[in-house]
């Protein structure tokens, strides 16, 4: 499943300027597998070596954080605009990792993230200033968690949650386990 933040209504009138719309402020876009997904966490066998290695985070990102009410985000970007000319004041950052939701599984807890520096056309940049925005990327990456969360189908994760809590009162909270 693929998220793209980019509003679909168009820019603001305020944010129109005589030489076209200005880029949003942050612009944020990710795939997304929900962890729960995953039956098996071997590779296929004719995967690539690019396609093994991120087999391998996957399955680290399961052993280490689970797979209820988790979420992992790859193929994603955030890209910071500092001003108003999207030739100059452009802060983008690659990231990977897992999105943490609440027990209702509707509104984001936090992210862990693995964040580098994409590339920036910011003439004036420093490093604290890098390492500024790229610690941003993970509270810009819960707020649009949470509108990617509220623009799919809410209903249906609440129904999925509904059906859990009856499994988990049925086999006395051993849900999962076989037992």
């Amino acid at each position: 499943m693929s998220h793209d933040s980019r509003s679909k209504n168009g820019p603001h009138p305020s944010s129109i300027r005589d030489l076209g719309a200005s880029p949003p402020a942050v612009d944020i876009a990710f795939d997304c597998l929900p962890l729960r997904s995953f039956s098996r966490l071997d590779p296929p066998l004719d995967a690539s070596p690019g396609l093994n290695a991120k087999w391998t985070r996957i399955k680290k990102a399961i052993e280490v954080h689970g797979t209820h009410n988790t979420y992992f985000l790859h193929n994603a970007y955030c890209r910071f605009q500092v001003t108003n000319d999207p030739d100059c004041g452009m802060i983008a950052f690659r990231f990977e990792g897992v999105v943490f939701t609440d027990e209702s599984d509707l509104s984001t807890r936090h992210a862990a993230l693995q964040v580098t520096l994409d590339q920036e056309n910011v003439p004036w940049l420093d490093q604290h200033v890098v390492k500024w925005f790229a610690e941003s990327v993970s509270h810009a990456v819960r707020i649009e968690f949470d509108r990617y969360i509220a623009a799919g189908d809410l209903n249906r994760t609440r129904v999925r949650h509904q059906q859990l809590e009856i499994e988990i009162e049925q086999s006395g909270g051993f849900v999962g386990m076989h037992l």
